[in-house]
């Protein structure tokens, strides 16, 4: 009984299986059926089909996400990276290129006219300190020269000739007084004479004669004295009178020694040399030319330069002297050139310009404006030539690198 019912069961499922396989064929045609309808009006309008399988399907970020994660770190990475390479290579520099070279140049004159003798310098040659430059005819000052030598030599005489009058006269002096001296005894003697005969003559012992002839030796021994005084007072007036004559004559020397001074001046200004190393350019002057004095001939380019960079007011927040700075000339890329900051000009560069803005007058447009800064360079090169005028452009470390 058993075997029986399980071989009716297996015919049964055997006879149900084909009739559920094809109601399973008949709905599927359907669906696909409905799917084409769908699919024909959207073609039929233009429009895309749309495809379920599509819009079941998983993001790319739920697809890869460990490679999403990984771009996202590079990303912040590399930013990170960018940004600490900014702080520190970047972000400690200020730099401009209104930056030139700059220096004291001034005209080199002559300070006495006369005709060229000779130009001893070229454009553009460097000299030392004290070098020759230009020669004037020197003839005319060095006869000016002989001159005040021979006024000094005279008036050196003039000083002897006062000197020796002086010590005349101090003799005289010494002569007048030795022989007021002499009379002042005489005097004396002849007054004690007067009154030894007067006193005689009233005891009646002597005669009135020899009173009266001792009375006319007191006079005569007065007069002696006073003319010894006499004689004194001239000798020492002509011994002021000498010195008066010296004081003239040494008067006369400084004046004559000052003008030997300056025709030897004059005479040295003949030869135009350099007052410090330097180069000569724009050079003038010409053999056989007559200069007047104070005519220049030739600018002088002194070897003392420096930078002057005009950086904007907003660039000098940390700008301070002492700073390094690296700077590249545009005529000579290849030198790279190392300073520092010496000074920062308190005030922009309108400001001291012959005609500064007067921003109290009329409309106001607020523009950045831009300040000197002085900067000395370490070393210039020696192989190449550098001056006033030549574009910089520096480069300030304002906040040290960490």
């Amino acid at each position: 009984m058993g075997e029986d019912a399980a071989f009716a069961a297996l015919l049964k499922a055997n006879i149900e299986r084909p009739a559920v396989a094809q109601v399973q064929r008949a709905n599927s045609d359907k669906t696909d059926n409905s799917e084409a309808k769908e699919k024909e009006p959207a073609e039929a309008h233009g429009q895309p089909a749309v495809d379920s399988d599509a819009e079941n399907k998983p993001s790319v970020i739920r697809r890869h996400p460990i490679w999403i994660a990984v771009i996202v770190l590079a990303l912040i990475g590399v930013g990170g990276a960018a940004y600490f390479v900014w702080l520190i290579f970047f972000h400690p520099y200020e730099t401009t290129d209104d930056a030139f070279v700059e220096a004291r140049s001034f005209s080199v004159a002559a300070k006495v006219s006369g005709y060229v003798a000779e130009i001893s310098a070229t454009d553009n040659q460097h000299l030392e300190a004290g070098a020759r430059i230009a020669s004037i005819e020197p003839r005319d000052y060095q006869i000016a020269l002989d001159q005040a030598d021979a006024q000094v030599a005279s008036a050196n005489a003039a000083i002897i000739n006062a000197q020796a009058q002086i010590e005349v006269a101090k003799a005289s002096i010494d002569e007048a007084r030795a022989q007021q001296s002499s009379a002042d005894a005489a005097l004396q003697f002849a007054r004690d004479e007067a009154a030894r005969q007067k006193e005689l003559v009233t005891g009646g012992a002597g005669s009135l004669q020899t009173s009266q002839q001792a009375d006319l030796n007191l006079r005569q021994a007065q007069a002696t004295y006073t003319q010894s005084g006499a004689s004194i007072t001239s000798a020492v007036k002509n011994k002021n009178a000498a010195e008066a004559q010296k004081a003239s004559a040494e008067a006369s020397l400084k004046q004559a020694e000052a003008q030997r001074e300056t025709a030897v001046q004059n005479l040295n200004y003949t030869t135009v040399t350099t007052a410090q190393p330097g180069r000569v350019v724009r050079l003038s002057g010409s053999k056989g030319q007559f200069i007047q004095s104070g005519q220049a001939i030739a600018m002088f380019v002194p070897d003392d330069i420096w930078v002057t960079a005009n950086f904007k007011e907003t660039q000098l927040a940390d700008m301070r002297p002492g700073q390094p700075v690296d700077l590249v000339i545009d005529a000579y890329p290849g030198h790279q050139l190392h300073g520092k900051v010496v000074s920062v000009q308190p005030g922009s560069g309108t400001a001291f310009s012959l005609l500064p803005a007067e921003n109290a007058t009329g409309n106001y447009v607020k523009v950045t404006q831009r300040v000197p800064v002085k900067i000395a360079v370490d070393e210039w090169p020696k192989n190449v030539a550098i001056g006033p005028g030549m574009s910089v452009v520096p480069t300030v470390t304002v906040r040290p690198r960490n």
